[in-house]
């Protein structure tokens, strides 16, 4: 690969801007709202809860996509790849597993309200904890695996960021996106589904139907006002420290 490249033919300055705008925008509202996730969690005592380390532990991954877009906005707006090939290939692994880490834990999330509703037992931090380093391992050895040769990065087609290259149709790609494919998209779909469902029923007996509409959770906005703005984080978090009044109090203590 070419160390640093320019845009393809086909591709117009206005093209290439117009995504580099998008991708800024969605990088900025991500990482806003994320953050505001991860300060709650940090700042709030009670809400450091093993449920509440499931939802910092998806915040923390969306964090990384917005980041990669961050990068990929830049990159676009100047109109070129700036970092080289081995920055094509830190920038894909970076993405690729941190999209990796908010599939698998939206549905250890999934899993974690399952458990809480149709058990009615909280869960526990010799649970969650595990529960979190084996999504953020299991993504790491996954998007590795192109990195050594099983699958592999390039640019995308714009030219001005990098991830899989779904172009390729040889036989090494073509085993690697069905292996990744059925470890990290349909069994954490599956998860997700049953998880829900079940608690759908169980909620549904007994009278007390609320559960969250399942949402292909995939963007980190999406995410962030899903999981953090619909929950206790707001109410117990976000809102407290932002509040003046509560500033006040603060500093009259």
């Amino acid at each position: 690969m070419a160390a640093t490249r320019a845009l393809p033919a086909g591709f117009g300055e206005l093209e290439v801007l117009a995504v580099g705008t998008v991708l800024l925008v969605e990088a900025l509202s991500g990482l806003s709202l994320n953050g505001l996730t991860i300060f709650s969690f940090c700042k709030t005592p009670d809400l450091r809860t093993p449920s509440n380390l499931l939802i910092l532990s998806l915040a923390l991954a969306d964090t990384g996509i917005s980041l990669n877009a961050l990068v990929a906005a830049v990159s676009s707006l100047l109109r070129r790849w700036p970092y080289g090939s081995e920055g094509c290939q830190a920038h894909g692994f970076q993405g690729f597993a941190t999209a990796l880490a908010s599939i698998c834990g939206s549905a250890a999330i999934a899993w974690g309200r399952y458990h809480h509703y149709c058990t009615r037992r909280q869960l526990a931090w010799d649970t969650a904890i595990p529960l979190m380093l084996f999504v953020w391992l299991s993504s790491a050895f996954w998007a590795s695996l192109p990195l050594m040769g099983w699958g592999h990065y390039d640019y995308e087609p714009v030219g001005t960021c990098c991830t899989l290259d779904y172009s390729r149709g040889d036989r090494n790609f073509i085993s690697f996106l069905f292996t990744m494919a059925f470890f990290n998209f349909l069994v954490p779909l599956f998860i997700t589904l049953i998880s829900y469902r079940l608690m759908e029923e169980k909620l549904s007996r007994s009278g007390h139907l609320q559960v969250p509409a399942l949402i292909a959770k995939t963007m980190p906005t999406i995410n962030a006002i899903n999981y953090a703005l619909h929950s206790e984080m707001v109410c117990r978090g976000i809102w407290p420290c932002l509040s003046p009044q509560k500033s006040k109090q603060d500093r009259t203590q």
